[in-house]
């Protein structure tokens, strides 16, 4: 990570740690009234080739355990009426603030994958990876609902790892290597940007066509070689 990204990473999570701490505060103080502990959801995830770290969410689904992998249709029952409210919001992931801070995260960046994923496609993620993993993406902004419409239709565990392998997993790949590409800070204010308007806005993400700041096409061929490395569907 480049010193500046560094240092606007630190200087906009205490910013917004100010105001947000209330919010932190009530959505605890909530969970424990309607959920009981634990308070977070805490998973392993790589933050570079070889690098783990825990990564902090609040809980919002019944505990199990031995909870891995893909939320497809099959978890949906175990999601708490808390839970849900806290995914649509994204106020789940406030606690990855600490995250940011640590310098386990950034801002923006890939979002951070399951160590499986990684030792099963480790070509693709030293490069994915090479950029410090992100609370919020290109992926994440642009992908994000087609993923969940896609996992909502799969009601086993096995159809839900098959069709994160097949149909999510080569796709988010591309556009997080499109994003290593293009990055720079304006990428990652207008990606900021459009994820907080898509949180707040209803429909945002299809109001209009939305490009990149940059007018440059990613290289065909640099999608050919990620498809190719891809499990057929």
């Amino acid at each position: 990570m480049t010193f500046g990204k560094r240092a606007f990473d630190i200087f906009f999570a205490i910013l917004l740690l100010v105001p947000l701490s209330v919010v932190i505060l009530a959505v605890a103080i909530v969970l424990l009234v309607s959920q009981g502990r634990p308070l977070f959801y805490v998973a392993p995830r790589m933050r570079a080739p070889g690098e783990k770290f825990n990564l902090l969410k609040f809980r919002t689904m019944l505990l199990e355990a031995d909870d891995f992998g893909a939320t497809g249709a099959h978890k949906h029952w175990r999601i708490t009426r808390v839970g849900r409210f806290l995914r649509r919001s994204r106020l789940d992931e406030l606690p990855q603030l600490f995250n940011i801070l640590r310098g386990d995260m950034s801002f923006v960046g890939p979002r951070p994958p399951l160590p499986e994923y990684v030792e099963r496609f480790p070509a693709l993620y030293n490069q994915v990876l090479s950029n410090r993993p992100g609370v919020t993406g290109l992926a994440t902004m642009i992908y994000h609902a087609h993923e969940d419409r896609i996992m909502a239709r799969c009601k086993t565990a096995e159809a839900t790892e098959a069709a994160y392998y097949r149909r999510c997993l080569p796709t988010k790949l591309r556009l997080d290597l499109i994003y290593q590409r293009r990055r720079s800070l304006r990428v990652d204010l207008w990606i900021i940007w459009h994820t907080v308007m898509t949180v707040l806005v209803p429909n945002w993400q299809g109001r209009g066509r939305r490009r990149l700041p940059s007018d440059q096409v990613a290289p065909s061929k640099k999608r050919a070689r990620v498809k190719n490395q891809m499990p057929a569907e």
